[in-house]
C-alpha cells in the first residue's frame, strides 16, 4: 500500500508508475520562479530523490514570484529552504542540496549518478547552455524552461522542442549557444508563443553570486512563472513515466533524442 499522501497519484499512474517515481533521481538546476514550483510538484508527486542546485540566497525581490521566498526565509540559501520544504512534504524523499553555480568545475557534482532526469530552470544563458550541452553529451535525459518573464498570457504556454520555439529571446540565445557547442540534439522544453514585451524591462542590476556582471531586471508575474514551473514538472513526469503516464501517447515523443 502506498503512503496515504500518494494514494491519488497511484490512482493516476498505477503502482508501477508510483514505484518508478519513488526510485527516480531528478536533478533540478535553478530554484527561482520556475524551478521552485517544479520542485514543489515533483515532491508532491512522490519523486524519491531530488538534487537541488542553486548558488543564490532568498531575497526580498523574490517574494513576488518564488514559492520558497517568504519573510521567514530571507537571506537563507535557496537550496536549504527547498530541502526543508521537500522534507516537510515527503520525509522519505532524499534531498541533495547543492549550493553552487552551474559551471564547468561544478558539472560533475550536478550530474553525478547520473540522474534519471535533469530539469533546467536556469535563467542565465551561459550556465544554461553548458548544462544542456553537458547532459546531452553524457546521454542524460533533460528538459528545460525557456523565458517566463515579460509575458502575461498563460494560454500561450506550450510544451515542445527547442527547435519549435518562437518569440523567445532566451530560447534564441540558447539555440545559438548549443550550436556553438556542437549540440544538434533537440531538447524538450516549456516555452511561450507570446512575444516577450520589452516595455516591461527594468533597470540593470548586478547578477547575484559574485562578479558575474549585470543584467536587466525582467518584469514577471507569479501566475506565469508558476504555471511554467508546474508545466515543466508535468513534462518531467511524462519523461520519467513514459508509457505509464496517463496520456498513453506522451511517453514516446519526450524520450531522450539521440544526436544526429
Amino acid at each position: 500500500m502506498p503512503h496515504p499522501r500518494f494514494v491519488r497519484t497511484e490512482l493516476m499512474v498505477g503502482p508501477e508508475g508510483l514505484e518508478r517515481l519513488r526510485n527516480a533521481l531528478v536533478a533540478v538546476a535553478g530554484c527561482g520562479a520556475v524551478g521552485s514550483y517544479a520542485i514543489e510538484a515533483l515532491a508532491r508527486a512522490g519523486v524519491g530523490r531530488l538534487r537541488i542546485v542553486d548558488f543564490d540566497v532568498v531575497q526580498e525581490s523574490n517574494i513576488n514570484r518564488q514559492i520558497l521566498a517568504l519573510t521567514s526565509t530571507l537571506g537563507e540559501p535557496k537550496v536549504e529552504v527547498a530541502r526543508r520544504r521537500v522534507e516537510d512534504i515527503n520525509p522519505d524523499c532524499v534531498v541533495e542540496p547543492v549550493c553552487a553555480y552551474v559551471a564547468q568545475d561544478t558539472m560533475d557534482e550536478v550530474l553525478a549518478g547520473p540522474p534519471d532526469l535533469v530539469l533546467d530552470a536556469i535563467d542565465t544563458v551561459t550556465p544554461k547552455t553548458l548544462l544542456l550541452a553537458s547532459a546531452v553529451n553524457d546521454a542524460i535525459p533533460i528538459c528545460s524552461s525557456m523565458g517566463a518573464a515579460l509575458r502575461t498570457d498563460p494560454s500561450r504556454i506550450r510544451i515542445g522542442l527547442i527547435s519549435e520555439t518562437s518569440g523567445c529571446p532566451l530560447a534564441r540565445a540558447v539555440r545559438a549557444g548549443l550550436r556553438k557547442r556542437g549540440v544538434t540534439a533537440d531538447i524538450p522544453c516549456v516555452f511561450s508563443t507570446e512575444p516577450a514585451n520589452k516595455r516591461f524591462l527594468g533597470a540593470y542590476e548586478p547578477i547575484a553570486g559574485g562578479d558575474r556582471g549585470r543584467r536587466r531586471a525582467l518584469a514577471s508575474l507569479p501566475t506565469l512563472t508558476g504555471i511554467f514551473g508546474l508545466t515543466l514538472a508535468n513534462l518531467a513526469l511524462q519523461m520519467l513515466l513514459g508509457d505509464l503516464f496517463p496520456s498513453s501517447s506522451s511517453g514516446s515523443r519526450w524520450a531522450p533524442q539521440p544526436e544526429t
